[in-house]
């Protein structure tokens, strides 16, 4: 039998209970994968997190409850901030090495900052798809091109209807990408949104790191801006600064310690 540590935080925000929990276990040397898949079973959080140090650096994966996603952002500042607490204290930046390249978080206090690669999204003809998912026709249906497949976003007029939004998840599931962003202007923000992903089995996801390398290019394009206040508006909120850096999206934000333990497998 292994006993292996296991942190869950709670991802920009800045109180418990809020953001999006993760949990993260570092490893001395990894796990068998289905090992890994069967704790984040029984995690059933969007994303458990496990890393393995390597060189400088650490090599980081990620898993749902259902599968393994090459790029998540909530967890990978879950990581960062178990890293410099509690492995690496004091640390200031943070190499991971991912299924999405070098991931790079620094850290200023008790800000962490992501630096992920951009995935500008594109008009994308869905035949009616999104439509029928949401139960009305978005103001324009895109979809970034590479990250598992590709996530699908709609636009939205506003934020209420963002709020209001209540869609067929059997529908989303059957999207050909990977999930469903909706966003629209934010009433105190630049932008909101919000990301389901039954496909992977998270229904509504509280915080979506990869959903924002998609949302931080377009809105930056479409406002003009480079750098942003965006709010994820799930039930917990999810709280972020996002800047566009050309081929990078940087995402900053917070994370509020909830639980330390051990599991054995």
């Amino acid at each position: 039998m292994t006993e292996i540590t296991l942190y869950q935080v709670d991802a920009f925000t800045d109180t418990v209970f809020g953001g999006n929990p993760a949990a993260v276990c570092p490893l001395e040397s990894w796990l068998p994968e289905a090992t890994m898949q069967i704790i984040a079973a029984e995690n059933n959080l969007s994303e458990t997190a496990f890393f393995v140090r390597k060189g400088d650096g650490y090599h980081l994966r990620w898993f749902t409850p259902a599968i393994e996603v090459v790029l998540c952002g909530h967890a990978t500042l879950a990581s960062a901030y178990v890293i410099a607490q509690h492995v690496d204290p004091g640390v200031e930046k943070i190499v991971f090495d991912s299924a999405s390249g070098p991931l790079t978080v620094t850290r200023a206090g008790d800000v962490f900052t992501l630096d992920f690669p951009s995935e500008p999204p594109a008009s994308f003809e869905d035949g009616g798809q999104v439509a029928a998912a949401l139960g009305f026709t978005p103001q324009e249906v895109m979809k970034a091109p590479k990250i598992d497949g590709g996530k699908i976003m709609a636009v939205l007029s506003d934020e209420a209807e963002v709020r209001a939004a209540d869609p067929d998840l059997a529908k989303v599931a059957a999207l050909p990408g990977d999930g469903l962003i909706i966003t629209a202007p934010g009433d105190s923000v630049d932008f909101v949104s919000r990301y389901f992903a039954p496909h992977a089995g998270i229904p509504e996801d509280p915080v979506t790191g990869s959903a924002h390398v998609v949302l931080t290019p377009y809105w930056a394009a479409r406002l003009g801006k480079q750098k942003m206040e965006a709010r994820q508006i799930s039930a917990r909120l999810g709280k972020l600064t996002v800047e566009d850096s050309g081929e990078r999206t940087l995402m900053s934000g917070k994370v509020a310690p909830y639980l330390e333990g051990r599991i054995r497998v």
